[in-house]
Order: C-alpha cells, then sequence, then structure tokens
C-alpha cells in the first residue's frame, strides 16, 4: 500500500508486541529501595521493552515477607497497582487494606502515602503504572526525605534541610 504525501508512511509495529511467551521468558531485575533493605520487586518493565517513555508499567513479583517500596507519595506522578496473584498488604494514608488478585489501586499525585508489604507465604504479583513526568519530586513522610527526580537524575533532602526562599 502507497502513502499519499499527506499520510505517514505505516512504522514497523513488531518491536511494539510482547507475547506472553517473551515475557516469561525474561529476566526479571531486582530493584532494592534505596532507602529500605526490605523493599525488594522482582520486576519486568514491560514498557521499558517496547521502548515507552511517557509511560511506565511493570509486572511486579514480591516475595514472602518482603515489602514494595518506603512509604511515599509523588507530587508529579499518578501511580497505579492491579493485583495479578497473591496478597499484599497495604498501607494508604491513615488505613489498611488487603489486596489480592483482581483489586486495583490508584495513586494519584498529590495523595495519601502508600507502600505494601507482603505478609503471606506465598509470592504476589501485580501490574504496577503510572505516568513518567520530566520532574517529579517524591515525600517520604515516615523517614523525613523528599526526593527529586529532575529528568532521570534523582537526589534527596532531609526535611530538617529544607528551607524557604
Amino acid at each position: 500500500m502507497m502513502s499519499t504525501p499527506d499520510q505517514k508512511p505505516p512504522k514497523d509495529t513488531q518491536a511494539y508486541v510482547l507475547t506472553k511467551s517473551a515475557i516469561d521468558n525474561t529476566t526479571e531485575t531486582k530493584h532494592i529501595h534505596q532507602f529500605n533493605e526490605n523493599a525488594i520487586r522482582h520486576t519486568v518493565s514491560l514498557s521499558d521493552i517496547v521502548g515507552l517513555t511517557k509511560f511506565g508499567l511493570h509486572l511486579v513479583r514480591v516475595e514472602a515477607g518482603d515489602e514494595t517500596t518506603t512509604h511515599h507519595y509523588h507530587e508529579e506522578s499518578d501511580e497505579f497497582i492491579y493485583m495479578l496473584s497473591g496478597e499484599l498488604s497495604l498501607r494508604y494514608g491513615d488505613e489498611q487494606y488487603q489486596l489480592s488478585a483482581g483489586d486495583f489501586v490508584g495513586f494519584p499525585a498529590h495523595g495519601a502515602p502508600h507502600s505494601m508489604r507482603n505478609d503471606s507465604d506465598s509470592d504476589a504479583t501485580y501490574l504496577m503504572g503510572g505516568n513518567r513526568p520530566p520532574i517529579d519530586m517524591t515525600l517520604y513522610p515516615d523517614i523525613k526525605r523528599k526526593m527529586y527526580n529532575i529528568h532521570g537524575k534523582k537526589e534527596y533532602v532531609g526535611f530538617e534541610d529544607l528551607g524557604e526562599v
């Protein structure tokens, strides 16, 4: 099929198709949170594999007894999780929730702090996604830190060192 001058030629779409078999054969990346050695996630970054840059989608596995992150919220980034298997205990603001397969949770920017823990005796898996703003701030109220992510470069500061100008 030929394209007319005002149409763009079709792009190769094969690079954007990720089959279940390919996902199953992708080696997980082990992520240990920079502020919490008990927060260990085993991740396949689906969006990175197919070259998405504005949105992240990750297949995450959390082993029994592990946490997912340090309790936090983002200033600019919306996040979500969709539970695929297992169970996780969610701490969301001042509330506690028990999550299992089929449950969905949204974490809006400027929302309540959140974190999860696998208190069961088997692995839990979920999809985690969100937008990737070029500049974001993550607040960690329990450890009193603020992290800045500016075009992929991360730096943090303790709340006691923050000043107003």
